[in-house]
């Protein structure tokens, strides 16, 4: 599933390409029809994401609603348009780009008392300016969950996902079984804005990158990390593998129906 890093790089994408503009908006497909209808032709007055969530903000109590999950893709093309390719759930056209939404978990739209109801259940997002980490803090602070679930919980914090979850904990020595309650407050504060920094750089370069200029490649002479994922990273999919800090191999297991990544001797018990 994407991470909260991507949907702010979509955001900024459409926000550039067709913010302040009137735009075409269609379903090809046909399951979005109905609400396509009502802002087709309509000015895009911004598009903005929050965590995992991407809006598009036609005006009062005409936003559109776009989750990825597993499957969604965006795909952005110039113009002219072409016809439509596979199940096309939404297709957006502007002056000079178009794009098309496919297999999404989520394509609908909200009127604003339904945005703020979704947004109410999200915790604080480290790419958005209004981000309140206490709120975070509140949560986990008081939780016998592990750290590694409470990470992945959109309702404590917004926009991480399995990558940043298993590296943000490698990168401050925190294992992921430690209770939230046992987590104290400096750790805390530095995992939020080891966070804010790995994420932003994240949107800036398109990949999720976490290992430090002294572990790069480059400088140990390991071979690069081949991955479909991208990105240079300490334990995430290296089970097995040695750490790239001290040389042990990196632990997995299952935690919440999800993977888990971890070095048992630079993150102990």
């Amino acid at each position: 599933m994407p991470e909260g890093h991507t949907l702010h790089r979509l955001a900024l994408l459409h926000q550039r390409r067709y913010e302040g503009t009137p735009v075409a908006v269609s379903s090809p497909q046909g399951r979005f029809a109905k609400d396509a209808s009502l802002v087709d032709g309509r000015v895009l007055e911004r598009a903005e994401a929050y965590g995992k969530h991407l809006f598009h903000v036609y005006g009062p109590d005409l936003v559109v609603h776009v989750h990825l999950g597993l499957y969604g893709t965006f795909t952005e093309e110039p113009l002219p348009v072409a016809e439509p390719r596979g199940q096309v759930r939404m297709r957006l056209v502007g002056p000079t780009h178009w794009t098309d939404l496919r297999g999404p978990n989520a394509c609908r739209l909200l009127n604003d008392a339904e945005v703020d109801a979704l947004r109410d259940r999200l915790g604080p997002d480290p790419l958005r300016a209004d981000a309140d980490p206490d709120l975070a803090w509140a949560r986990i602070s008081r939780s016998r969950t592990p750290v590694a679930v409470s990470l992945l919980d959109q309702s404590v914090i917004a926009g991480a996902g399995n990558v940043y979850r298993a590296e943000v904990l490698f990168r401050h020595g925190v294992h992921p079984l430690l209770p939230g309650r046992a987590l104290d407050r400096g750790r805390w504060e530095a995992i939020w804005a080891d966070l804010v920094v790995l994420m932003r750089e994240g949107v800036r370069t398109g990949r999720i990158d976490t290992v430090r200029p002294e572990h790069d490649p480059e400088v140990t002479g390991r071979e690069p990390r081949r991955d479909r994922h991208g990105g240079e990273v300490y334990v995430y999919r290296r089970a097995g593998l040695p750490c790239l800090v001290c040389g042990t191999p990196v632990s997995w297991s299952e935690l919440s129906g999800r993977k888990l990544y971890w070095c048992s001797t630079c993150q102990p018990e």
